[in-house]
């Protein structure tokens, strides 16, 4: 069986794509079952010298945009280049797992769609309007959409040339509305051979709904219900969705010949956007979650690092560590952290305790450790910050604010904004203790915060269970379907924490719901900070024996969410059903 993955992070890891690609990937059972993986995207950057072309661990066999083409490739991809004006980037990488540090092998295929064949291009368009009802037309002037288009026709035709459809069963999984296109193609060629999958990670016609309504979740979840309820679509309660240019292509998944769901809230929301998608095959295939065991030892040094690097940043050694790994985006819900923080603020000061909280993310992008190192000696980063780069910028200057706020009104936990990437002292300064990896904040913490308002998934908020971690996780998150599977098998953990910021909602009208505003998820989110502060306090570990207990019950819950037990479970038995649909 030879996978093909669609997707935009073809030649690096840029996001949950290429998280979940990783995950799948070094599995046993996936190499096992899978005897080629090829992952098929646009070229982004063209300023890449050749030996990076691929990613620093990659392997270019052949590329006409760095005149590299050798026999026998370059008989196989001049009929495409010449047939759609494209250039071609062949060659291979290796892919990581970053927890478990396993490495694979995987075909690399990227097409340099900067110019294209203008006339085939429009009659590719024409026929996913009369097939697919997919209007390009209206989208044409958006680069990100424009691409993916671009790309289907001779990216298809480049997988055609190295084999794919001739002997063995192909599966392409188009990766979110990104990958619809190629899949569409495939669709419209007809292969025996060739199937296609919708691998809805989201629903990116949804998102932006969920971040805009004041009313967010709270709103969104309880329309859906009420809205299924009388058959009405997404279109016709919220009609600004036809002006998202992700949203035609994502009903589009529709003519796949399957659907995966990376979470239980994906299939409604399909349902509740196309009508179609309630007779179409949704399959639940979860991601997966590190399941790495850990010595209370281990577990100790981590937080021994947090804890000092907190003191060398405040001047005080907390008792606590709480985190938050996230994009510093509307869906993470970061204030509803600060909420929670503030309820439990005087329930710390009660018992003569004080904690850290580190928001780590960035939407500025990495930057440089000189810059870094400036603003430490300049004014104190990350504990003070300035708005412009290198500091506060991008949409960052907010949560700037949130976090001076908070801080300015109390004194038994801190909040700090560590808007980097990457937790060691090269990335983020010098008071940073040497030996600090990014594993220590993951398993060096004690609480992970994850209230969402928007998360497919979210394997972030549980990637510290392993460690003994404390998970608060909002019930939208599409973890919690998984995770609470997993609870059944073991039901005296304690690690994770559900939020749930719909009940109280639960019962409105659609037009209340639509009208819901800020003051009233505000008084749900507030009622919601106080129970779950309460559950915080009772369950953070404060003896050896109670640490040891988290531990073993976080790694059992892993263990259960693993990409193994995943790709086990659920993606190479729905693979099997795409492979089988006629």
């Amino acid at each position: 069986m030879i996978v093909v993955h669609v997707t935009h992070e073809t030649v690096q890891k840029i996001g949950g794509i290429g998280a979940v690609i990783a995950g799948l990937m070094t599995a046993d059972a996936y190499t096992e079952q899978v005897s080629r993986t090829i992952i098929l995207g646009p070229l982004f950057q063209t300023d890449h010298p050749i030996n990076h072309r691929l990613g620093s661990a990659g392997k270019v066999l052949y590329s006409s945009p760095d005149m590299i083409c050798p026999p026998p490739w370059r008989e196989k991809f001049r009929p495409v280049e010449q047939a759609h004006d494209v250039g071609v980037i062949y060659g291979t990488r290796k892919i990581t797992d970053p927890c478990s540090g396993r490495s694979v092998e995987a075909e690399i295929l990227v097409i340099d769609v900067s110019a294209g064949n203008r006339d085939r291009l429009n009659r590719f368009k024409g026929q996913l309007y009369e097939k697919f009802a997919v209007p390009s037309g209206r989208f044409e002037d958006v680069w990100e959409y424009e691409q993916y288009i671009r790309l289907a026709e001779p990216g298809f035709e480049a997988l055609q040339a190295i084999g794919c459809g001739e002997d063995e069963q192909v599966l392409v999984l188009a990766h979110e509305y990104m990958g619809v296109p190629t899949a569409l193609k495939a669709v419209l060629d007809g292969s025996p051979k060739i199937r296609t999958v919708f691998y809805a990670h989201e629903v990116a016609s949804v998102r932006p709904i969920v971040e805009k309504y004041p009313g967010h979740d709270t709103m969104f979840y309880n329309v859906l219900h009420a809205a299924a309820g009388r058959q009405r679509t997404l279109e016709q309660v919220f009609p600004e969705v036809s002006e998202n240019f992700k949203h035609p292509l994502v009903k589009a998944g529709r003519y796949c010949d399957h659907v995966f769901a990376v979470g239980d809230r994906i299939a409604p929301e399909l349902r509740f956007l196309e009508p179609h998608f309630r007779t179409t095959g949704i399959d639940l295939v979860y991601n997966g979650v590190p399941a790495l065991p850990m010595t209370p030892d281990e577990k100790l040094t981590s937080r021994a690092r947090m804890k000092q690097y907190a003191s060398n940043l405040l001047g005080f050694e907390p008792a606590w560590i709480f985190t938050h790994v996230a994009r510093p985006v509307v869906s993470k819900g970061i204030w509803r952290d600060l909420r929670v923080l503030h309820e439990l603020e005087p329930m710390l000061a009660k018992l003569d305790e004080k904690a850290v909280y580190f928001m780590l993310g960035t939407l500025g992008g990495q930057r440089h450790g000189r810059d870094i190192r400036q603003m430490e000696n300049r004014y104190g980063w990350p504990v003070h910050h300035e708005i412009g780069y290198p500091d506060l910028c991008g949409g960052e200057e907010v949560l700037g604010e949130y976090l001076d706020s908070f801080n300015r009104n109390h004194g038994s936990i801190s909040a700090v904004l560590v808007n980097q990437w990457d937790w060691n002292r090269q990335a983020c300064g010098e008071r940073m203790p040497q030996e600090m990896t990014f594993a220590d904040i993951r398993s060096g913490t004690d609480l992970e915060f994850g209230l969402s308002v928007y998360e497919p998934f979210g394997i972030s908020q549980l990637e510290p269970l392993s460690a003994g971690a404390l998970c608060i996780v909002s019930s939208v998150c599409g973890c919690m379907g998984y995770a609470r599977r997993a609870v059944e098998k073991t039901p005296t953990q304690k690690n994770i924490i559900e939020a749930d910021f719909l009940g109280e909602a639960a019962g409105k009208s659609e037009d209340e719901l639509l009208q819901l505003g800020t003051a009233e998820r505000e008084r749900i989110e507030n009622a919601e900070a106080r129970r779950l502060a309460g559950l915080i306090i009772d369950r953070l570990p404060r003896n050896d024996q109670a640490t040891q207990r988290l531990i073993d019950a976080g790694y059992a819950l892993a263990s259960q969410m693993s990409w193994q037990r995943v790709v086990q479970d659920y993606f190479l038995p729905s693979l099997g059903r795409a492979a089988e649909t006629h």
